[in-house]
């Protein structure tokens, strides 16, 4: 079976996704500033650029697409009819890439969430989600690992 050609229009309509500012990343921000946490955006000192960084507290919070981040047992969990092998291949990167990425983040001392894109529909979900962020403790500098990102950052040799 012969593969079928890209559509241009679908390819520049996919291009415009950007990884920032989604709407679902959006409504949990409000939330979250609405209750009272502060937070970072897109770190670029931390792996995956986490979407939300609460530092004083040693969170990274992620947005997921379910589409794009394959959130199991969800209806926009779907693989495209057109281009299956691309796809496939795509998706499954992602799902690699994003296990690095919390590995990485824990191993370094963060406590990495995940709240998928059709959670954030969800108020009460979401509320649940960030009233655990705003209780646990913050990070002190005691704790192993604290800082320790901006730490490298200065030390490594010009």
């Amino acid at each position: 079976m012969s593969e079928i050609p890209v559509d241009p229009a679908r390819s520049a309509l996919m291009a415009k996704i950007g990884p920032r500012d989604t709407r679902p990343e959006m409504r949990v921000r409000k939330l979250a500033h609405a209750m009272g946490l502060r937070y970072r955006l897109h770190r670029r000192d931390l792996p995956g650029k986490p979407d939300m960084v609460f530092p004083s507290r040693r969170v990274a919070l992620f947005v997921h697409g379910c589409f794009w981040h394959r959130h199991p047992g969800c209806k926009a969990n779907r693989l495209p009819k057109t281009r299956v092998d691309f796809w496939e291949a795509k998706f499954q990167g992602n799902v690699e890439r994003d296990a690095r990425v919390t590995a990485e983040l824990e191993r370094r001392g963060w406590t990495v969430l995940v709240i998928w894109e059709c959670e954030t529909r969800d108020e009460d979900h979401l509320r649940a989600v960030l009233s655990a962020i705003r209780s646990r403790p913050p990070a002190s500098s005691q704790d192993p690992g604290f800082g320790q990102e901006r730490a490298e950052a200065f030390t490594s040799a010009p």
